[in-house]
């Protein structure tokens, strides 16, 4: 059923409450003050008669100098009357008071009743006494002269010879007023209760749908579209409210279809903002940091929330990458670039690809980089590189010596038989490096593979059937330099260990502590757990020798691949730059690490640190 609606200009809420209380206001201001003039005129005509009973005598008495007699009758006068009375000489000196000691009375001349008086005039005054503590009303009337005054003061009239005040306090009056001022004020509440349900029966039938509707809104700013307003169909709602509420219902439903859009929208784009293994940087034309992702995030090493709406200044200081994106903001074209950033010590690389944000009308809102972590990429190819180098050079020394004697031996040694069996010794013993140069890379690429892919293996082991193993191993090579190997550890010492790859990463320290010592001494093999600081344990196996040494400058990178502290001995001696490499790999699979000390001419400690949990 259609309902006939009526306009809203018939049900505008009236302002009737409002001028109520504006005209009740008014009246009962008006009516207070008219009374409150009332009753101090009343009072003060009151006042005045009685200070005029008592003038002649005070009069008589102040100007015949007669003090005593004066302060006596004034306390009597005052006292009957009940009210305060006070004389004041042209000084302003109190000569009498009906309350208080005229003696210790501080001077009177410039209160304001006192100084109409002085004038001629009969002064009045309601203000806060300094000497009772209360409001009082004042009157003060001038007594006249009745002789030759000898000494007068600046703006008292020459008929005046002192003052007659008179005072009562306004509490009487406050009160009265007090109670007239409820009366009123109960009245014009009653008549603005009145009018307020006159009111209320008038406005409900606005406020009822304007309240619903603002309740839709409010259901519509939480994002509540499924509700609509009943309007259309209810009688108390006008036409306007009406139509306002269905229009209001189309609106709710074409927002709730674009929000559950965008909203889709936004989802998939910030699982896959989040999911993304590149940085992404978004600033607006001011450089301003309008979003940043978790990866980019990370690889500056910034807080994603905290940098958001910063300068990118700021939070990222790289000058090359400032330099990149204000080039696209001065040139809008996109830009492909790289910059590098440290983090720690360590460099990282970033390959950049910016290009301009655009809106819809093709005004330019910022600028949008991606980056491509390619530290990887590049320590790999560096590490490429060298290692073809290196390895290049190391399998060239060889391979040309073995070619260099085979060419002489077909260019007619091999009619010298001793000659030749010299020559096929050397190409036997540069045919062993080779070999032992292909071992030693094959190992450390296993190794490798093996970390990579799945980790090594550990299991937790008894470390002394290890060593003693290793001990072995190298017994042989040891007696052909009259050296002794010593072993001290601990039977009862475990750690999680992969057995074969400690055992052939000991052998190689071990073996190189031969190599490098003189005959008839001594090589230490020592495995013990430390406690550390913080409440950790570490195992440490430590080989020592008492060579020859290293010099300080080379133990930095004593692990590298192919790197020799010293190239000619190491190669008389058959090493091939690779035995240290091999151990810090194995080391480093067992999640530890390696160190070295020595001093040249007093021999070298080579440590193998494992986590001893």
């Amino acid at each position: 059923m259609q309902y006939k609606h009526k306009k809203l200009i018939w049900q505008i809420f009236p302002a009737n409450l409002v001028i109520t209380l504006i005209a009740m206001l008014a009246v009962a201001w008006y009516g207070s003050a008219t009374l409150r003039n009332f009753f101090y005129q009343q009072r003060t005509s009151s006042l005045e008669a009685k200070a005029y009973l008592v003038k002649d005598r005070m009069n008589e008495l102040f100007s015949a100098g007669r003090i005593d007699e004066l302060r006596s009758f004034t306390r009597k006068s005052g006292r009957d009357a009940r009210i305060r009375i006070t004389i004041v000489d042209l000084s302003g000196k109190v000569v009498a008071d009906s309350s208080e000691n005229p003696d210790v009375m501080e001077p009177h001349k410039l209160r304001p009743e006192i100084m109409a008086a002085y004038g001629g005039a009969i002064g009045h005054s309601v203000r806060f006494s300094t000497t009772l503590k209360e409001n009082m009303l004042y009157v003060a009337l001038p007594l006249p002269a009745t002789g030759h005054i000898p000494e007068r003061t600046e703006g008292v009239s020459g008929r005046v010879a002192g003052v007659l005040r008179v005072a009562v306090p306004v509490t009487v009056i406050s009160r009265t007023l007090r109670d007239v001022r409820t009366k009123i004020a109960m009245g014009a509440v009653a008549v603005v209760f009145l009018a307020a349900f006159m009111t209320l029966l008038v406005s409900r039938r606005i406020s009822k749908p304007l309240e619903e509707i603002r309740q839709s809104a409010a259901r519509f700013s939480q994002g509540n579209f499924t509700q609509g307003m009943s309007l259309r169909k209810s009688e108390s709602a006008s036409l306007e409210v009406a139509a306002l509420a269905d229009s209001i219902d189309r609106m709710a439903a074409q927002l709730n279809e674009r929000i559950e859009t965008i909203s889709r929208q936004s989802s998939e784009l910030e699982t896959v903002f989040a999911c993304m293994t590149e940085g992404v940087l978004a600033v607006d034309n001011e450089e301003r940091i309008i979003r940043m992702n978790q990866a980019a995030a990370k690889i500056f090493d910034v807080d994603q929330e905290e940098a958001e709406g910063k300068l990118l200044q700021e939070i990222i200081r790289n000058v090359e990458l400032q330099r990149q994106i204000k080039e696209i903001l001065a040139g809008l074209n996109p830009l492909q670039g790289e910059i590098v950033s440290l983090e720690g010590q360590q460099e990282r690389y970033l390959q950049t690809n910016g290009v301009p944000l655009n809106d819809g009308s093709g005004k330019n809102n910022g600028v949008l980089v991606v980056f491509n972590d390619v530290t990887r990429l590049r320590r790999l190819e560096n590490v490429r590189r060298d290692f073809v180098a290196n390895v290049s050079h190391e399998l060239k020394t060889p391979i040309t010596s073995i070619k260099g004697y085979i060419e002489t031996l077909l260019d007619g040694a091999l009619d010298n038989r001793e000659e030749a069996v010299s020559f096929l010794k050397i190409v036997l013993k540069q045919s062993d490096l080779l070999h032992a140069i292909i071992e030693d890379l094959l190992s450390l690429s296993r190794i490798e593979e093996q970390s990579d892919d799945s980790g090594v293996e550990l299991k937790r082991e008894t470390l002394y059937p290890v060593l003693e193993e290793s001990v072995l191993t190298c017994t042989m090579k040891a007696a052909q330099k009259n050296i002794r190997i010593t072993l001290s550890c601990p039977e009862n010492l475990q750690a999680g260990i992969n057995a074969t790859l400690l055992e052939q990463a000991v052998v190689n320290l071990v073996v190189n502590a031969i190599k490098y010592s003189e005959e008839g001494s001594e090589v230490i093999i020592r495995a013990e757990e430390k406690q550390l600081a913080d409440g950790t344990g570490q195992i440490v196996i430590s080989v020592r020798d008492f060579g020859v040494g290293i010099a300080k400058k080379h133990l930095p990178r004593l692990f590298e691949r192919f790197y020799r502290s010293d190239k000619a001995r190491s190669r008389k001696l058959g090493g091939t730059g690779l035995g240290l490499a091999i151990v810090k790999h194995i080391v480093q699979a067992h999640g530890g690490d390696v160190s070295v000390q020595s001093r040249e001419g007093e021999g070298s400690i080579f440590s193998i640190i494992l986590p001893a949990a």
